[in-house]
């Protein structure tokens, strides 16, 4: 198969679809590669690596969509992207379809077969290559978070941690999942009064015990979220619903109750965010005010750490694109129910039940559009 790998273009994203040893375990295995010049420079990966490894070097992204029959990314395809891709074309990325209809209208009308890494799962109910983005940003989400409640940031100048005879700032993380335990390790580690929510009692039990008690855990509910925001410095948002819109919990009303200068990180904003007041911003200007209340919203968060991020993410998905090279998608999807998961659009039918509901569109079953589904599994990443 020809896999091309083009350069991001999101602001201020230089993590890259496919590292060399990628690139070297591809074309071990009698794969072409396609790789972008200058594609990896952002994050310290000479074209020279990728040729070494094997991959050929290509001048333009047009020339990267134009011949190669699978596109692996990072991000979401940006229009000029979208306008690109080809029908039949497999697109291997973080899609985030339900709160972009337009991404969604240009893949459906592309013909394309897009893969979503967002909703690929692995058959325990975790979703692996989500899994380690979730992790930098959560982690990431207290450092932007500390930096944004600086007084000359526009937040209220509480140091998190505090010092001796002062006390420390009141961190809410809101959601329990990876994000929500990477934020709070990181808070806790900082000396923070850390508060979290989540409607599991199975995950507030087991936050409890992971932390020894040096956190709160509450069950969420209305009336604990809004006590919560109303004494918290720092709000982090880190609710997850699989594939669909994130729900709006903090309200315009309840950013009223809230401290001057307090600050919200929502981790969320890539599913369309979790507070009422959240839209995306960009690594070049993140944050913005609402009613005195400072929003940092970025939406590739993970990008601001990018040599980081691409390891840990391509670490998880380079099994998966060598499944999908060696197989072809379709051989690949119905021999692995977990990789099943991630097609949600297919020749231009929606087939994510997540994103049909949330953008009003017929939902197609995976099963449908493939064929029949063997009756074992014939292979799992």
């Amino acid at each position: 198969m020809l896999i091309g790998t083009p350069k991001e273009i999101k602001n201020h994203e230089y993590r890259v679809g496919l590292t060399p040893a990628g690139v070297r375990e591809l074309t071990s295995r009698g794969h072409q590669v396609m790789i972008e010049a200058g594609a990896g420079l952002g994050i310290g990966i000479p074209d020279e690596a990728y040729r070494n490894a094997g991959a050929e070097l290509v001048a333009t992204a047009g020339e990267v969509f134009r011949r190669a029959e699978m596109i692996v990314k990072v991000k979401e395809p940006q229009p000029g992207e979208c306008a690109m891709l080809r029908e039949g074309q497999v697109l291997f990325t973080y899609l985030h379809l339900a709160p972009d209809p337009a991404q969604t209208r240009a893949l459906v009308d592309s013909g394309c077969i897009a893969i979503a890494y967002e909703t690929v799962t692995d058959g325990r109910g975790g979703l692996p290559l989500l899994a380690p983005m979730s992790e930098v940003a959560g982690r990431m989400s207290i450092q932007a978070g500390a930096h944004a409640i600086e007084k000359a940031q526009g937040g209220n100048g509480v140091l998190l941690g505090g010092v001796p005879g002062v006390a420390p700032a009141d961190v809410l993380i809101i959601g329990g999942g990876v994000v929500g335990y990477n934020a709070a390790r990181i808070a806790v580690g900082m000396g923070a009064d850390v508060t979290i929510l989540d409607r599991s009692i199975a995950r507030l039990n087991w936050l409890d015990s992971s932390f020894d008690g040096r956190l709160k855990t509450l069950y969420s509910t209305a009336d604990a979220l809004e006590a919560c925001v109303t004494k918290a410095d720092l709000v982090i948002g880190a609710v997850l619903v699989p594939g669909a819109t994130a729900p709006k919990l903090v309200t315009r009303k309840m950013l009223k109750t809230m401290k001057p200068g307090a600050v919200i990180v929502d981790v969320a904003i890539d599913q369309g965010g979790c507070f009422e007041t959240s839209k995306p911003t960009t690594h070049q200007q993140p944050t913005y005010t609402v009613d005195g209340i400072v929003h940092y919203c970025v939406a590739n968060m993970p990008g601001g750490v990018a040599r980081t991020s691409t390891f840990a993410l391509t670490n998880a998905t380079l099994p998966y694109v060598i499944a999908l090279a060696d197989k072809g998608y379709r051989a690949a999807a119905l021999a692995d129910s977990n990789l099943r998961e991630g097609l949600n659009i297919h020749l231009g039918k929606v087939t994510y039940k997540a994103v049909a509901d949330a953008l009003a569109y017929d939902y197609c079953p995976v099963n449908d559009v493939l064929g029949a589904v063997p009756a074992t599994r014939l292979g799992t990443h």
